[in-house]
């Protein structure tokens, strides 16, 4: 599976934007989705999780802020970002998760997004 992320970008605190991942296969055939980043210096996060029964978890840093979705028609998950924050700023990957007889995952390649104060 292939993973593509876009939507990244420059946006003042306070503003929104919405990441895009297309994905090469059905998305409803997916166990997991996901949205991490890797903010400089740091480690990559969690940021949210969608399952193909459509339970959704986000960390606790962007609950009430960030919203995950699909549209299973164009295969792609979306990442609402509301209300941003200069701390949001980071590389944004999108991951997907399949799961079988053994474990598949990929990613997409990063979206940066830079939250000016």
């Amino acid at each position: 599976v292939q993973l593509q992320a876009s939507g990244g970008g420059l946006v003042q605190a306070g503003g929104s934007l919405r990441l895009s991942c297309v994905v090469s296969r059905r998305i409803d055939s997916i166990d997991v989705m996901g949205w991490y980043r890797q903010a400089p210096g740091k480690q990559r996060e969690l940021v949210a999780q969608l399952t193909s029964g459509g339970r959704t978890n986000a960390a606790d840093s962007v609950k009430g802020r960030f919203t995950i979705s699909r549209d299973n028609a164009k295969n792609t998950v979306f990442l609402e970002m509301n209300n941003l924050k200069p701390e949001d700023t980071a590389v944004y990957y999108c991951h997907g998760v399949v799961v079988t007889d053994s474990v598949a995952d990929a990613w997409g390649q990063g979206t940066l997004v830079t939250v000016s104060s």
